[in-house]
């Protein structure tokens, strides 16, 4: 088995576990890191799928990706903090 396919594998039952998470938590704040934890984790894919198929641009997306996902989490906390 290749390294990629192991990463495939354990970035998929990450995103798995955290729509799970998403869909059971039981407050707003379980269901916000759930949705911070599937933007990592895609982010992650993307990263590897650029690697496999040696795809620079696809870097670039996901440096983007994971920067608006990072504003788009802070700005829910703060929502979820202050109710504003």
């Amino acid at each position: 088995m290749s390294l990629i396919l192991i990463w495939y594998i354990a970035l998929g039952l990450g995103t798995v576990l955290s729509v799970i998470r998403a869909l059971l938590g039981p407050t707003a704040p379980d269901r916000a890191a759930a949705v911070d934890i599937m933007t990592t984790v895609t982010s992650g894919l993307m990263i590897i799928i650029a690697l496999a198929q040696k795809n620079s641009l696809l870097l670039d997306v996901s440096i983007v990706y994971a920067i608006l996902s990072f504003i788009a989490v802070m700005a829910v906390a703060r929502y979820l903090e202050k109710g504003v």
